[in-house]
């Protein structure tokens, strides 16, 4: 049996460019002769659709799309993932849905058993989970047909107080008693730089398990936030990748069912390592966010620090050197090698930049409000008027060329409030959110690893906001690599502050970093979306109430 594996990249409610995609990659397939083309979960409408899932016109067009799909599937198999009605009028209205095509309709449907409410995941908010469980038999072969979270029953938890088994039912485990001859999964699964390797384990482990191989079909692309590696693969039954597509981007290979039970040895995949894969999972969600918004051309605002030359970096990569437009706004605190390393920086890029200073605006402002202020010492108030007029300058040119602006502040910043609300922290799209301090130093440095394109002095410099005289970053924080490991434990793992100490820090620093965390959660409340490339990105993965006093 020949079968393809398509890996594309959906737009959201897009239906007529993911079925004209779907249905090129159909009549490729049928020119070669393939027996089955298997595509993503829910990728004839896009995932995640999230309440347009409530929407009846919506969930109608995407059962037209399938029919209209399936009109063509005359002497091939496909398996396509969309939405489905559910005719039980107990339960929820829908069911996560495998369709099976050929013969010119749907021949079969497999629904979702297992629907995921964690982290970014609500689909029980729209799904009913299946418990009805059989297998398609196509062409002499008998398919156990799963969808993502179904593999994924026995997952680690990397919550500490949750160490649990997540799920009661093992979908495979009801499949594998109907005796399939292999298993396929359809899934629309995120990427998180640190689960790489568990999302890759988790399907060989179930080919070794059940002793079948298992064919993957991840979806690639960008969805607001959310960024999807594709990485789809084809596991023998010993647990041996036979086949791997790329990273982060559309891709297909048709493989022959035969060669998943040959002894012969596999080839070698060399995996990208985790800083390749953040620096290309950020490009794919610039790139994936402004072509599905319909947006070309961003701004930057350049500080001469290393997020701004990171974010600058990243987007002319994702946009084309042409579309990235720097604007330099210095201040009566800027140190002259911000500026210099600054236009180095757009040099290197070939990124078109101006410069407006902003001492007599400031002055301005100082003018303005000392009937109000007195003759009260200068603080916090007018270190953030500074970055206000920065974010008001910034948005102006947004308003008059229809750049979009980008958000430059990263995860340990966006964590204590390090930031300046309708300064600093605007824009249409956080690229840096969910990257740590610690984390953007290694992204320059492999961003320099064949040629300096951001120059050494940025990357070696202390980081300072620059809003004062002498100002550096570690006059109110701790050295970053202190910060981040505190912060990682509190955000990612949920240790509580006493067990953080016990591994070593200071108690009372602990205590004085979570309390910033916590009370600085209405400031990330109204940030932009952040791109995800971590396990817990905050945003609708980390859901705190505002107001909670703990």
């Amino acid at each position: 049996m020949k079968i393809s594996l398509a890996q594309l990249d959906y737009h959201i409610g897009n239906f007529l460019e993911n079925t004209t995609n779907i249905v090129l990659e159909i009549k490729k397939a049928q020119q070669y002769n393939v027996d089955l083309v298997i595509f993503s979960e829910l990728s004839v409408c896009g995932y995640p659709p999230l309440d347009l899932l409530e929407r009846k016109e919506f969930v109608q067009r995407c059962e037209d799309e399938i029919e209209k799909i399936a009109r063509i599937c005359k002497n091939i198999g496909v398996i396509i993932g969309g939405p489905s009605l559910n005719p039980d009028p107990k339960g929820k209205m829908l069911f996560n849905t495998a369709y099976f095509l050929t013969g010119g309709k749907v021949q079969q449907k497999f629904y979702k058993s297992l629907l995921p409410t964690y982290d970014i995941f609500d689909e029980y908010r729209h799904f009913e989970p299946n418990t009805n469980f059989s297998l398609l038999e196509f062409k002499g072969k008998k398919m156990a047909v799963t969808i993502c979270e179904d593999l994924w029953d026995d997952q680690p938890v990397e919550n500490e107080f949750a160490r649990r088994r997540l799920y009661k039912l093992s979908p495979m485990k009801e499949l594998a008693a109907l005796g399939p001859d292999f298993v396929i999964n359809i899934a629309a699964s995120p990427f998180s730089h640190t689960k790489t390797e568990i999302k890759k384990q988790i399907f060989i482990d179930k080919a070794r398990t059940y002793n079948l191989p298992v064919i993957y079909v991840n979806q690639v692309g960008a969805q607001t936030q959310l960024i999807f590696e594709g990485g789809s693969m084809a596991i023998n039954n010993r647990g041996e990748i036979v086949e791997h597509l790329s990273y982060f981007k559309p891709d297909e290979r048709t493989i022959e069912l035969e060669n998943l039970y040959r002894n012969d040895k596999p080839p070698v995949f060399e995996q990208p390592t985790s800083m390749k894969m953040v620096h290309d999972a950020l490009i794919t969600g610039i790139r994936g966010y402004f072509n599905k918004m319909g947006f070309t051309k961003a701004v930057v605002g350049l500080s001469g620090g290393i997020d701004s030359a990171v974010t600058l970096v990243l987007a002319a990569r994702a946009l084309g050197n042409d579309n990235v437009y720097a604007m330099l706004m210095p201040s009566e605190y800027s140190s002259g090698h911000s500026i210099t390393d600054s236009e180095l920086l757009t040099k290197n890029l070939a990124v078109s930049y101006d410069q407006i200073k902003i001492h007599d605006i400031f002055d301005a402002y100082r003018s303005a409000l000392k009937p109000l202020f007195k003759d009260l010492p200068e603080d916090i108030a007018e270190e953030n008027i500074q970055s206000r007029i920065r974010g008001t300058l910034l948005m102006a040119f947004s308003n008059k060329f229809g750049h979009i602006l980008l958000n430059t502040s990263n995860k340990s910043e966006a964590a204590v409030g390090y930031g300046t609300l309708y300064g600093d922290m605007s824009g249409g799209l956080s690229v840096l959110g969910d990257v740590y301090k610690t984390e953007v130093y290694d992204l320059a440095r492999f961003i320099n690893t064949k040629t300096e394109v951001i120059p050494e002095n940025i990357i070696t410099k202390p980081p300072s906001a620059e809003l004062k005289h002498e100002q550096k970053d570690t006059d109110s924080l701790p050295e970053y690599d202190v910060l981040d490991e505190i912060l990682n434990d509190y955000i990612e793992k949920n240790m509580p502050a006493d067990e953080i100490a016990a591994a070593g820090f200071d108690s009372e620093l602990v205590r004085k970093i979570i309390k910033m965390v916590n009370t600085n959660e209405y400031k990330r409340y109204q940030t932009p979306p952040i791109l995800r490339i971590s396990s817990k990105a905050f945003g609708t993965g980390r859901r705190i109430p505002l107001v909670a006093k703990y």
